[in-house]
């Protein structure tokens, strides 16, 4: 007898949410000690590397999902990689943010530690850089679930953008992706213990699993 091949595929999707969650608290815990100079030049290099594969990645998100056109993607690229990160870029993240001495009062900003970061099919590799971007930027570990028909262009990106981070000093499970993203590992992640925030863009299912 041969099991259910649908099933498999979903212990599988579960499975591999599980372990890269698991790992991604691991990459947050020291993620979280990191200084502002750190992170910011985790993001520099992170933008460094996005820059130049604009293009690329617009093509492989119209070849593999069908959706839009390469030049219209082109933009959504370089609006995350260009636009999103001179905003984010002088901001500060972690440590003291402000001081009232009057009150006896301190804001301070810290990592949540893992974020779930659900990609659609419509906008995938632009949605996925922002994501990662706003993520490390914070000192947070992300774990990204791309949707199936967008899976291979999502990837690319994780790639080169998590090869970037590990290479300016991020941990090595510091950005994530899953291979294997159906509906039932998206939610294993989700729902997962060690997540602490999902970002989810997507239809009306999705965004209702979300809450």
């Amino acid at each position: 007898m041969t099991g259910n091949p649908e099933q498999d595929h979903d212990l599988r999707s579960i499975q591999q949410a599980r372990h890269l969650a698991r790992r991604a608290a691991l990459a947050a815990a020291q993620l979280a000690t990191f200084s502002q100079e750190a992170l910011d030049g985790i993001l520099d290099a992170m933008q460094r590397a996005a820059l130049p594969m604009a293009q690329q990645w617009a093509r492989l998100a119209v070849e593999e999902t069908g959706f839009g056109n390469v030049a219209d993607k082109v933009k959504k690229n370089l609006f995350s990689t260009v636009d999103l990160y001179n905003h984010i870029r002088p901001m500060k993240t972690v440590g003291v943010l402000t001081e009232y001495p009057e009150r006896r009062l301190l804001e301070i900003a810290s990592p949540v530690g893992v974020v779930a970061a659900i990609v659609p099919s419509t906008n995938p590799t632009s949605t996925t850089i922002y994501k990662i971007f706003i993520a490390l930027k914070a000192g947070n570990a992300v774990v990204v679930s791309p949707h199936p028909y967008a899976k291979r262009c999502v990837a690319a990106v994780a790639t080169v953008l998590a090869e970037a981070a590990i290479a300016a000093g991020a941990p090595a499970d510091a950005i994530t992706c899953m291979s294997d993203p159906v509906l039932a590992g998206t939610n294993e992640l989700m729902r997962h213990e060690a997540v602490s925030v999902i970002l989810a863009t997507g239809g009306t299912g999705l965004v209702r699993a979300a809450y």
